[in-house]
């Protein structure tokens, strides 16, 4: 029966203090609404029992000034000196940063526009150390994106937005540390250069291709012609090879073929000299063969010249028969002598070297 009564002093208390913040926030020259006065709007009212939602903390105050954080669960509130002050949403919270401008550090203008997620991790200075924490972390974060980008140029700003972005949440979070607000990522959503900053960029990256197709194309060329040359070089030492390979089999047939052929005269002028010593009219037989040479070596003159030399007796077949047969008596004759010549000195040398047996 009691709670009711104080449920409606409750009540009361609260509508008048409402009441008291509207008008002084609508006063004049105020265009933006206080945040108080939202926070007055949807605070709840104190009941004496309370359960506080999951992922949210409630500032008490009692008497004015602060007494404790409620967590998720039951809470306990003394009715008349306990109020529910702030309720601080634990949840991350993504915030559209809008369209500002930004000079880098080569003077080019740019518009962007990102978005912002922070996280309430101290109720307490969330609750005190700022009056609007979403208005002031944006601005902090328009600020600081304005400063990050000034250092950097329109290259740097366009291929390094990870850099930028990563730069900007730590400068958000030591800037914030003091309102219980931690900034968890920031991207950033459109770059728009100038106009005709943008014709420059494609005008430049057209140029880029131009010189490299150019490039690429001169670097064909270029292997092609060394493998041209290349295979000429490799085709001409082949072909060296080659050439010198059968000079080189030519060369070892020339000189087999001639000694192959100076083989078989040595046997057959051995067997020839072995036939005349050896037979009984040997001698005679060899003379006669001669001569039948020398006729057919005669009878071959006319065929191969138009101009020849005749021996004065060429009528005479038997004394060209006669006078071949004079010449390998005499080479005969001269044979036998030289070996005749050798023959002595072998025979002194052994006479003598028995003599000197018998002197000794």
């Amino acid at each position: 029966m009691l709670a009711r009564p104080i449920v409606r002093m409750q009540r009361a208390v609260l509508a008048r203090q409402v009441q008291r913040l509207s008008m002084s926030a609508s006063g004049p020259g105020n265009s933006r609404s206080s945040p108080l006065v939202r926070r007055a709007k949807h605070l709840p009212a104190n009941t004496v029992v309370k359960f506080v939602p999951q992922q949210e903390a409630w500032v008490v105050e009692r008497m004015g000034r602060f007494s404790r954080i409620l967590e998720p669960g039951l809470a306990i509130l003394l009715p008349f000196l306990d109020r529910i002050a702030y309720t601080q949403s634990l949840k991350e919270v993504a915030v559209e940063i809008p369209t500002q401008t930004a000079i880098t550090h080569d003077n080019v203008t740019l518009e962007l526009d990102g978005v912002l997620y922070y996280k309430v991790v101290e109720p307490y200075k969330a609750a005190y150390g700022v009056a609007d924490a979403e208005f002031s972390i944006t601005q902090l974060a328009q600020t600081t994106m304005r400063a990050e980008i000034g250092q950097m140029t329109l290259d740097t700003t366009l291929a390094e937005r990870n850099t930028l972005n990563h730069n900007i949440v730590n400068a958000i979070n030591l800037a914030s540390e003091s309102w219980g607000i931690a900034c968890l990522r920031y991207e950033i959503r459109d770059i728009h250069p100038p106009a005709k900053v943008v014709e420059a960029m494609h005008s430049q990256v057209s140029a880029e291709r131009s010189k490299r197709a150019q490039i690429l194309e001169s670097e064909g060329s270029r292997q092609s012609a060394i493998n041209v040359a290349e295979g000429a070089k490799q085709a001409q030492i082949l072909a060296s090879e080659a050439d010198k390979a059968q000079q080189i089999n030519r060369a070892m047939g020339e000189a087999e073929a001639i000694r192959q052929t100076a083989q078989a005269e040595a046997h057959a002028i051995e067997r020839v000299a072995q036939a005349i010593t050896q037979s009984e009219g040997g001698e005679l037989a060899a003379g006669l063969h001669v001569a039948q040479q020398y006729v057919e070596a005669f009878g071959k003159i006319a065929k191969e010249s138009n101009t020849i030399v005749v021996p004065a007796s060429a009528n005479d077949i038997s004394g060209m028969v006669a006078q071949a047969m004079t010449v390998f008596s005499s080479v005969t004759a001269n044979q036998k002598k030289q070996a005749a010549l050798k023959a002595p000195k072998g025979n002194e040398g052994t006479g003598g070297f028995g003599s000197e047996q018998v002197g000794h």
